[in-house]
């Protein structure tokens, strides 16, 4: 809490539009802020894993056996991850 207090105190008296607007969405996003904030934790890999999944399915592009094309996935993805 004394972080956001900081943090909204050092903004009083802004009266520009981008500051009002930043102002507002911090404190719609507080909460999500502080648990990164204290637990340091992200999405980040999960949107890597997701983008890798992308890329895999753009080579494996073509394959009309649907077994074919998961088997390609899933041993692109193994090799990833040996790597």
């Amino acid at each position: 809490m004394r972080r956001r207090t900081r943090l909204l105190t050092s903004w009083n008296g802004q009266q520009c539009p981008e500051t009002n607007r930043l102002y507002r969405t911090v404190c719609r996003w507080w909460n999500e802020i502080e648990v990164l904030i204290v637990t340091g934790a992200t999405t980040a890999k999960v949107e890597a894993n997701n983008t890798a999944i992308k890329h895999i399915k753009r080579t494996a592009r073509g394959y009309r056996n649907p077994d074919n094309y998961k088997s390609r996935i899933l041993l692109r993805s193994a090799a990833r991850m040996a790597a």
